[in-house]
């Protein structure tokens, strides 16, 4: 089945065109939420409210305003940062154990892996170096704008127009 007929039976509801769109997206849906909240657990939860959201929402969604997996990806993304932002998360944390940090550090090891869970490492490589700064710390390590002008120690007007510039080399890149 075509991907347009089955984007578009999803958004009339349809329980088939839901599974089958999960099975081919949940795997880069975990990769790119768990980077962000590192935590297997909580990544799954997410992973699943960001289905649920995608179907809720289903009407919102149009391709001649990009892909739908742009369209989840992004659905995930801020998912997992509200999820990292939130109250009982950062409780949670506070909570950890050395063990959990230890995993943290050596999972920060893996981090190229992790980046390439949605198969896009290759192309940000092609970036200039402050592109792949940006990028890295706004969408796979989900920094806030803000919060990446505080870490890269460079003004937040810099750090916007940087992050619009890369990312629209980024989409020349995959000629999107």
């Amino acid at each position: 089945m075509e991907l347009e007929q089955l984007i578009e039976q999803f958004k009339n509801k349809d329980a088939k065109a839901f599974e089958s769109l999960y099975d081919m997206y949940n795997d880069s849906i975990f990769g790119v939420v768990n980077t962000i909240v590192k935590n297997d657990t909580i990544a799954t939860e997410v992973m699943q409210d960001v289905f649920i959201k995608a179907w809720n929402k289903s009407d919102t969604y149009t391709a001649k305003k990009g892909r739908f997996f742009t369209w989840l990806l992004n659905i995930a993304r801020n998912a997992a940062i509200d999820k990292v932002r939130s109250k009982s998360y950062k409780n949670t944390q506070q909570n950890q154990d050395i063990d959990y940090y230890v995993h943290s550090i050596e999972s920060n090891d893996n981090l190229d892996r992790q980046v390439n869970a949605i198969g896009i490492k290759k192309y940000v490589g092609k970036l200039a170096e402050k592109c792949k700064q940006i990028i890295d710390y706004i969408y796979f390590k989900g920094y806030t704008q803000k919060e990446t002008a505080e870490t890269l120690d460079i003004p937040l007007g810099t750090v916007k127009t940087r992050n619009r510039n890369c990312i629209s080399e980024l989409r020349k890149v995959l000629n999107v």
